[in-house]
């Protein structure tokens, strides 16, 4: 039996600034919402849940996982999530992508398209 990623859980401290930043920047709605849970809209319609789960303590190190998010232009797509509350991060030099921070941290890519 092959199991189905049903839920992709980013830990933080603020769930409804999290759930502003990443469901803005994803074109994405919060589908559920309790004190310590909060989830968008399946990603890509029908893939697994982007959920948000409040946790006491922060972010201390590099992620062990993190978004690669293909745009079709990454300076246009930089600035606006830079508008959002990102932050941009140490890129390796000459690389075609950007590395960013969301509002608490956590690192995500901005690709171009393939």
């Amino acid at each position: 039996m092959i199991p189905k990623v049903a839920n992709i859980v980013i830990d933080c401290a603020d769930l409804d600034a999290m759930a502003a930043f990443w469901g803005e920047l994803l074109g994405m709605r919060t589908t559920r919402a309790d004190d310590d849970w909060l989830d968008l809209a399946p990603l890509g319609g029908n893939g697994p849940v982007l959920s948000f789960q409040r946790v006491p303590e922060r972010k201390t190190a590099k992620n062990r996982l993190h978004f690669d998010l293909d745009v079709p232009d990454v300076r246009a797509a930089g600035e606006r999530a830079a508008g959002l509350g990102a932050t941009r991060a140490p890129t390796p030099p000459g690389a075609s992508f950007q590395v960013w921070r969301d509002p608490e941290g956590n690192e995500f890519c901005l690709c171009p398209l393939p």
